[in-house]
């Protein structure tokens, strides 16, 4: 007998192989109602989208500290840029601070994914503070960038966004060293002090487009510009960006999850319309999806930022099913498997034990 293979589900094609059970929101069924529109109805849903795996082991982190050291557990920043995210690790004990001053002496407290600078590890350790890094390998690696550089005494352009939290941590690191491009326009009043000794590094989460215009003009003005040995721009940004350009030309409306504080996910909406989506929006749920947004149209793109759980995808699906659009197709253009070790302090149980979980999150 034959066995007859198995159709993938479009729903969760391209879904992060690894992510938190985030809770899901109560949904109001028939919120949006399924007007008639010129043509068929249907969605085309991003692959990959969501959690990528500096997210998934931040925010397990976070899960994992407060399982063996107990709440509260205290997190700088907010652990990843999602309203959801930080909403259901407060509700299970953790609180948010702005700087480590604020956490009692001697408490535990989780460095966020975007990194920190020596500063912020030294002021830890003043308070004696257990610190749990949680910081993105990727960013780690620009960490090490910057530091290496510096010590070769280079002067260091960093592509980003002057006040992100990421920027301040890369730039910490070698503060005299590094001068801060925010787009491609501040190229044209940048001074430096030496245009034959200097490398450009990047924020992880940049639109891949606008980095490279960046780079270019920085080329143009100085021949002698270095490149870092290998692309800073993360993968699953580069992944996400990449199928939202395959999807923007087809789509009326393109809808992504995420929160306005994430920069992945803001540059998604801002790639779509680049691309040719006649309309795109950003929400942190779908609760946010207003009925005219869907007013004559026909097809409408769906992804989520790198920090934004697979739960809020799947009730966004639900709701434009109510609405109609219940072909759902999945648009690939690359497939993800990357997991990070969780931080040392948390790879084994209270009683010594490699934790199952030590490769990061949960498998889907």
């Amino acid at each position: 007998m034959t066995e007859t293979a198995q159709i993938p589900n479009p729903r969760t094609l391209g879904a992060p192989v690894v992510s938190l059970a985030m809770p899901r929101v109560r949904r109001k069924e028939g919120r949006l109602k399924n007007v008639a529109v010129a043509g068929d109805k249907r969605v085309l849903l991003a692959a990959p989208r969501g959690y990528c795996a500096g997210v998934d082991r931040a925010v397990v982190a976070v899960e994992k500290a407060l399982e063996r050291y107990g709440a509260p557990v205290y997190v700088r920043k907010q652990i990843v840029h999602n309203v959801h995210v930080v909403k259901t690790l407060e509700e299970m004990g953790a609180i948010f601070v702005e700087e480590v001053d604020e956490v009692p002496e001697g408490a535990n407290v989780v460095f966020s994914a975007h990194g920190v600078s020596p500063a912020v590890v030294s002021a830890a350790d003043d308070r004696g503070l257990h610190a749990i890094d949680a910081t993105c390998p990727l960013v780690t690696k620009v960490h090490r960038e910057a530091v290496r550089f510096a010590k070769q005494d280079m002067e260091i352009l960093l592509i980003g966004h002057e006040g992100h939290e990421e920027v301040e941590g890369t730039a910490g690191e070698a503060p005299e060293h590094v001068t801060i491009v925010n787009s491609p326009e501040a190229v044209d009043t940048l001074e430096v002090q030496d245009p034959d000794n200097l490398v450009w590094l990047s924020q992880t989460t940049l639109s891949v487009d606008e980095t490279m215009e960046t780079v270019r003009r920085l080329r143009a003005k100085f021949p002698n510009l270095q490149d870092p040995p290998s692309e800073d721009i993360c993968y699953a940004t580069q992944n996400r960006q990449g199928v939202i350009k395959e999807i923007a030309p087809k789509a009326d409306l393109v809808l992504v999850i995420g929160s306005r504080n994430s920069s992945n996910s803001v540059r998604l909406v801002e790639v779509a319309l680049e691309y040719g989506a006649k309309s795109a929006y950003l929400v942190d749920y779908a609760s946010e999806v207003k009925q005219e947004w869907l007013d004559g149209v026909q097809t409408i793109g769906v992804s989520s930022g790198a920090s934004a759980p697979e739960v809020l995808v799947q009730e966004l699906l639900d709701d434009l099913v109510d609405a109609g659009y219940a072909d759902i197709q999945a648009v690939m253009t690359a497939e993800e498997d990357l997991v990070f070790s969780l931080p040392k302090e948390l790879r084994q149980d209270a009683s010594g034990n490699t934790d199952a979980r030590a490769l990061g999150g949960r498998v889907r």
